[in-house]
């Protein structure tokens, strides 16, 4: 864990309880996303400040176990539970030696393991993952891979539909661009630490026991850097703005989340990137719905034009097609032209689903009123009753 982060209230940043759900953590994050973005701030400085703060207390909060070494993290400094023999004496153990009363517990403390190699947590997995160690000697040297980062955008109808490329513009942590992710200062790299030979633990003895605690000289790393990096003081990250182009594929639905594999924040010290997440949020079309892979329509029709038939040409994602409206086709009925609908993921596409709706005409002239009235006496002549076998008639 970056220790910088222990000076800070991510949750505050936030506006959110400490105890809020990861549904209330993603909310919150977007709508001050959304306020703050450079792109709707253009030249204001402490908006782009607190996007950075506001994005950087997401990676860590929207990370289940990056927030769980978080707050255990800020516990423990806060109530100065950390010493260099062990837990301060309200756990029951000091930093002197010895027991402090009967009720003191291996258990509560170790959580029933070996501390610094338990696979059950406690001790050795609350400071494995404080100083990235994940919780045993042997760990200690794996680098930690970023955390996933999640954006939004905003598309189209018919750019979800064709698929499109699109620019992304984000504020996340990425290796330092002049070290390289190294964190040492360029024409220098970091040393093996003497002191625990890389593995980043000391092992110490109290009495019968002993005990597995973050090398005091590389605090846990593995490695000292002797001339860190001024512009990431060391980290090997930093905090940027950047610009990413991604291809969203055809066919993408609204609230789908498209997978970016190693576009999320930057590993510790040339660790591997975690992944980006993009939620696609998709407008509404005037002309176009949608229903799975279907596209849907409704095209408007005179009642001549149902009774006598017509082809009349309708729109699809890339042209137009004549769709045949069979003679004596109901108001209502929907017609199906075959693989004009959205692109599959796996080839092909989805059908075009044709509504006819009857159009009534708001006005007639003379001449149409009169030739209408003929048609009616002319239907009644022939025996049509829409009306017929309705509601008991």
């Amino acid at each position: 864990m970056n220790r910088e982060w222990l000076e800070k209230d991510f949750y505050k940043e936030l506006g959110i309880s400490s105890s809020a759900t990861q549904d209330e953590v993603k909310k919150a994050y977007r709508k001050l996303a959304r306020d703050l973005h450079p792109d709707k701030n253009p030249g204001d400085v402490k908006a782009e400040e607190r996007f950075k703060a506001v994005s950087e207390a997401h990676s860590v909060l929207s990370d289940p176990e990056k927030r769980k070494e978080y707050d255990e993290a800020r516990r423990l400094f806060a109530s100065g539970g950390f010493g260099r023999g062990g837990f301060a004496p309200s756990g029951g153990y000091g930093g002197t030696g010895g027991f402090s009363g009967a009720e003191f517990n291996l258990g509560d403390i170790f959580g029933g393991a070996t501390a610094g190699t338990g696979p059950d947590g406690g001790l050795g997995d609350i400071l494995g993952g404080l100083f990235n160690r994940g919780g045993g000697a042997r760990a200690s040297s794996r680098p930690r891979r970023g955390s996933d980062v999640e954006t939004e955008t905003t598309l189209g109808f018919r750019e979800a539909a064709q698929g499109v490329t699109v620019p992304l513009r984000m504020t996340s942590p990425s290796p330092c661009t002049t070290c390289h992710g190294s964190g040492a200062k360029p024409g220098t790299s970091p040393r093996v630490c003497p002191h625990c030979n890389g593995t980043g633990v000391i092992s110490r003895n109290q009495g019968a026991f002993g005990f597995s605690e973050p090398c005091d000289d590389c605090r846990g790393t593995g490695s000292i850097i002797d001339d860190p990096c001024v512009d990431c003081r060391g980290t090997g990250i930093q905090n940027r703005t950047r610009t990413i182009t991604v291809r969203i594929p055809p066919g993408v639905r609204d609230g789908q989340r498209i997978r970016l594999a190693g576009q999320g924040e930057a590993g510790l010290r040339g660790a591997p990137p975690g992944d980006l997440y993009v939620t696609v949020h998709v407008s509404g079309d005037k002309v176009f719905g949608r229903n799975g892979d279907d596209l849907t329509l409704v095209l408007p029709v005179s009642y001549s034009e149902l009774v006598l038939g017509t082809t009349v040409s309708v729109p699809t994602l890339d042209g137009r097609v004549g769709v045949k409206v069979p003679p004596g086709t109901a108001d209502g009925r929907t017609l199906r032209v075959r693989g004009r609908g959205v692109p599959k993921r796996g080839g092909g596409a989805g059908d075009l689903l044709v509504t006819v709706k009857v159009a009534i005409p708001q006005k007639l002239d003379d001449n149409a009123t009169e030739a209408l009235r003929r048609y009616a006496e002319a239907e009644k002549t022939s025996g049509f009753d829409p009306r017929a076998g309705w509601a008991g008639a």
